[in-house]
């Protein structure tokens, strides 16, 4: 494998249409890069969870953060083993039978431990991948946090040794003997997109929309 490439552990490993499959680390870093929210799987005192929540990544690092009281990750912090997930769904595929309809779709799945990060130039240079994250530009605008605001976040990184990316795309892939049935069959592209910018009603008549409100995209 090339240095680009993660090693498939027992949990990272497709076993499902394992074709669909890569380890490459540049296609793990596009589909975080691109997508918005993460769920993240863990378990606390013998009950499952699945959290919805935001994120950036840096490297070889998702970062998560919030308040220091929030139970995500005051469970993560302790070392609780955990699963995160990125789906970025580009389409719905309607084949001919009811049992070969499908999605194409992007996405990871990342496993590992995270830790706490104390840095304070870390800590901000982690913010500020959120921020860009979502809205690349909008943290070099916005006023930086204050050193209380700074204190009462908690970021926790996540290190992208564990991972592994399942793609599906094109269309339909039907039984032999359907292809001649007159049914409609193809594939309905999904995308992401965003609406006009709508400025708060407290904004000053002389701030202007910026660029990067009134052009955004993902993807």
């Amino acid at each position: 494998m090339s240095q680009q490439s993660l090693s498939p552990t027992s949990r990272s490993q497709v076993k499902r249409l394992p074709q669909r499959a890569s380890y490459d680390r540049t296609q793990v870093h596009a589909i975080l890069d691109e997508g918005l929210v993460c769920h993240l799987g863990f378990v606390a005192q013998g009950q499952p969870f699945v959290i919805p929540t935001a994120y950036g990544r840096l490297g070889d690092r998702v970062y998560i953060h919030g308040s220091p009281a929030s139970r995500l990750l005051t469970t993560l912090e302790q070392g609780v083993e955990v699963c995160l997930t990125v789906t970025l769904l580009d389409g719905l595929v309607l084949a001919r039978s009811a049992f070969h309809h499908s999605m194409n779709y992007r996405s990871v799945v990342l496993f590992g431990t995270a830790t706490r990060v104390d840095d304070a130039d870390e800590k901000l240079t982690a913010l500020r991948a959120f921020t860009d994250h979502v809205v690349p530009g909008r943290w070099d605008e916005v006023r930086p946090p204050t050193a209380p605001e700074l204190a009462g976040t908690l970021v926790l990184a996540l290190p992208i040794d564990e991972a592994s990316v399942k793609v599906r795309s094109g269309p339909p892939l039907d039984a032999a003997a359907d292809y001649a049935l007159p049914v409609w069959a193809g594939e309905i592209p999904l995308a992401v997109t965003a609406a006009a910018a709508v400025t708060d009603p407290q904004c000053s008549s002389e701030v202007a929309i910026p660029d990067y409100a009134q052009r955004y995209r993902r993807g």
